[in-house]
């Protein structure tokens, strides 16, 4: 991981809710991902993860703000120059039944990114794709078939196929195992890692699974109403995340009835009990936007917004008082929790 191959400055997307309002989905995203890195992204259900990968893409445009791939802006990006670029861009679609045309066959499916690849025969298509059906598992007499003759999980292997066949040089992962059955889970985010390493592949893999998160990331960005809130090395932000919304996630892990015990190195030194339910996105809190909900905030919190910044430990946080990464640590008047083992916590913080 040397150079940043992608940079985003300020990026925003908003929605348009009616009645005059605006939803705003990513809201002044700052964030490098480095070559040859998995970052993970984080975060509940509604906070702008998949509009982020998204715009990242842009398959969504974004209100603001700019998107760099090896500094090209993507974000500006029109005709040939954007149909260029997004070839070496892909993305993998949580919905495997959704993602797929049901009308084609799968080599169909698989060859598409190759279209725009300069002086690629249908002879080498068609053995390119032969091939990578093999490599994802389901074999080169797999291409003649149709999507609705496979298994979800194949689906999916199919969907992996079609965004890594053409070499992309980054990729974003939008909940890629989420949708599958828990017993065909693991086979293939394993497929997944190994491609991975196989390519030197750069990702951001959105997952709301802190578990795969941790298998898969180098590193982890934590989001919240559509901001990042907390970026650090994963082993650091597992062994002791910095803002009171990423202890709450990781809390949760460990106290959310009927759920197995998770790895005691993946509990936060800092038991955090999130409550109240996530605030509007058409008109978030003027200052913290996590005030409302943070169990340590004060007043400074919800009259000055807190800007990400970087610690001395290397990791960056938006907080006013993190909890781990300074010197010295939050100050007298922020306390920690010592909620038992069976504390609560909202829905929000279990999804």
């Amino acid at each position: 991981m040397n150079q940043p191959l992608i940079q985003v400055r300020g990026l925003k997307v908003g929605f348009d809710a009616g009645g005059g309002t605006t939803v705003h989905a990513v809201d002044g995203v700052d964030l490098e991902i480095m070559e040859g890195e998995v970052l993970g992204l984080v975060g509940e259900s509604g906070c702008g993860k998949s509009t982020l990968g998204r715009a990242l893409l842009r398959l969504v445009r974004p209100s603001d703000g700019g998107v760099y791939f090896r500094g090209r802006d993507v974000a500006s990006a029109t005709g040939a120059e954007l149909l260029d670029t997004r070839r070496e861009l892909q993305m993998i679609f949580q919905d495997p039944y959704g993602s797929l045309n049901p009308r084609r066959r799968v080599t169909s499916i698989v060859a598409e990114p190759l279209r725009r690849v300069p002086g690629m025969s249908r002879a080498r298509a068609r053995a390119a794709v032969a091939e990578m059906l093999d490599r994802v598992g389901l074999g080169a007499e797999a291409g003649q078939r149709r999507p609705r003759e496979f298994s979800g999980g194949q689906r999916q292997r199919i969907g992996i196929a079609r965004a890594l066949i053409g070499s992309p040089r980054f990729v974003v992962a939008d909940e890629p195992v989420s949708a599958l059955d828990v017993s065909i889970q693991a086979q293939v985010l394993n497929l997944l890692t190994d491609l991975i390493d196989e390519r030197a592949l750069t990702m951001l893999f959105i997952s709301h699974d802190l578990g795969v998160v941790r298998h898969v990331a180098d590193r982890v960005a934590v989001m919240y109403l559509g901001q990042i809130v907390e970026l650090a090395p994963r082993d650091a932000f597992f062994a002791r995340p910095a803002h009171p919304y990423s202890a709450a996630l990781l809390s949760a892990v460990a106290t959310v009835p009927g759920d197995p015990a998770p790895d005691p190195a993946a509990v936060p030194a800092e038991t955090v009990v999130l409550e109240g339910e996530l605030p509007d996105p058409t008109a978030p809190p003027p200052a913290c936007r996590f005030s409302a909900r943070c169990p340590f905030a004060v007043e400074r919190c919800t009259t000055d917004a807190p800007e990400l910044r970087q610690l001395p430990s290397g990791r960056a946080v938006r907080c006013h008082f993190p909890l781990a990464g300074t010197s010295p640590e939050p100050s007298a008047d922020i306390t920690t929790s010592s909620a038992a083992p069976g504390g609560t916590v909202s829905e929000g913080a279990r999804r």
